[in-house]
């Protein structure tokens, strides 16, 4: 296993700098899940890591050594892709063993390490099978199983869930989740999925156009963004933000306000006016009935919002709602540099 310590890293094509100098020490062991949305430079700073993308300044550290020249097979590093990169016409067993079949250790060693990794990902009975007759949930185990099986120090994944359905996408997360905990290895992973990010993560680093905006745990960058757009990234459904003034006494929306007041949709709840905390009201523009909850669009004074209702009250398109947040439930941000200002 291994740290990885990224220090001033930077990435440029020809004159333009799409990764920033960003600096992350990532810890033996640790769990980190970089998140963002597409073009941010996620993928980017996980191919340098690999050794896939050249490093156009700063330093790059796994295990304490400085890895900038080094090509990828001597880094001791695994990377599972998107897109499985598994052989149609080998089994499973070739697959998995592929990355041994150049190393020196004996045959018997070599099938030993393919029926462990096997066991851990529940593909024993599968050896003998091609990747034709196999789910994608399976593939993906596959894949990673293909690196598991060299022992690397770290292992890198970039999106490795986003071609799967949603109830496969679950059940990874959970079988990537065990895995972890399972071998102790340091995990770099990459995903525009928040909600991955907030499942599978000891640690999220939100990306922005090359930039780290925020480093920390996954409650930590829930209950504390430190601006805007991680505010509204990170949370499902995402963050309301309403214009207008805070002060000590009252909070007063208008398009002009000082203000950005953000208020999570599950903190905003359905219901009469009350005189302490967040009160909106508006006309409903949507809804959404989950089973458990259901999930009320409206609009408040030109801006769409969404608020937390029963599960049995659908109120009608076009009719007029209350909503209330109960006081110390919302994030105050500034609203020309989008920089938090703390919570009431």
């Amino acid at each position: 296993m291994a740290n990885i310590e990224l220090q001033g890293l930077v990435k440029r094509y020809g004159k333009m700098d799409v990764v920033h100098g960003i600096d992350l020490a990532i810890a033996d062991g640790e769990f980190v899940v970089f998140v963002g949305p597409s073009g941010c430079g996620k993928s980017t700073t996980l191919r340098m890591i690999a050794g896939l993308e050249d490093i156009s300044g700063g330093t790059l550290r796994i295990g304490g050594e400085v890895v900038n020249e080094r090509e990828p097979k001597q880094r001791n590093i695994a990377m599972v892709f998107q897109n499985y990169a598994i052989y149609p016409h080998m089994s499973v067993r070739q697959n998995i063993g592929f990355g041994l079949y150049t190393s020196k250790i004996s045959k018997a060693d070599k099938n030993e390490r393919i029926d462990e990794t096997a066991k851990v990902l529940g593909l024993t009975e599968y050896l003998s099978r091609r990747p034709a007759a196999l789910s994608g949930g399976q593939r993906q185990r596959v894949a990673i199983g293909r690196a598991m099986v060299r022992n690397p120090s770290a292992f890198l994944f970039d999106e490795p869930l986003s071609n799967l359905d949603a109830q496969l996408r679950a059940q990874m997360r959970i079988e990537i989740k065990r895995l972890h905990q399972k071998l102790g290895t340091t995990i770099v992973y990459v995903t525009h999925d928040q909600i991955e990010a907030m499942t599978m993560a000891d640690r999220i680093v939100v990306m922005r156009d090359g930039h780290i905006l925020q480093a920390g745990t996954p409650m930590d960058i829930y209950e504390n963004p430190l601006d805007v757009f991680t505010a509204k990234f990170i949370g499902s459904p995402s963050m309301n933000l309403v214009p207008g003034t805070f002060t000590d006494d009252s909070v007063r929306i208008g398009p002009d306000g000082a203000h950005l007041i953000g208020v999570r949709p599950h903190d905003l709840l359905v219901g009469e006016l009350r005189g302490t905390g967040f009160n909106l009201t508006g006309a409903v523009t949507a809804v959404e009935p989950l089973g458990s909850e259901t999930l009320v669009h409206f609009d408040a004074a030109g801006t769409s919002v969404i608020a937390t209702a029963p599960a049995k009250l659908l109120p009608a398109v076009g009719s007029s709602i209350s909503a209330h947040a109960k006081p110390g439930s919302l994030y105050l941000f500034d609203a020309k540099t989008e920089k938090a200002l703390g919570r009431q």
